[in-house]
């Protein structure tokens, strides 16, 4: 029975965890997205913004990666 519990919150651990890589689509959307309004009101700064673009894209990606990780190690680590 002690078992059972351990492995039921392991489940619900690693889903909860799961859940930031959810967070971090609509991180990504959000920050295509105004990314998207601030060029058509000013498609002469698009261009040098493109870097900052990618920067914000990866940060939000980033922490979609980890949450990921963490919800591995719940599953299979001992």
């Amino acid at each position: 029975m002690e078992g059972d519990i351990a492995e039921l919150g392991k489940f619900v651990g690693a889903g909860l965890a799961a859940i930031g890589s959810g967070a971090a689509a609509i991180g990504v959307g959000h920050v295509a997205g105004n990314f998207l309004a601030g060029a058509l009101r000013n498609p002469s700064a698009a261009a040098g913004q493109t870097a900052t673009l990618f920067i914000g894209i990866a940060f939000a990606e980033a922490l979609g990666i980890f949450a990921f990780l963490v919800a591995l190690l719940l599953m299979f680590a001992v």
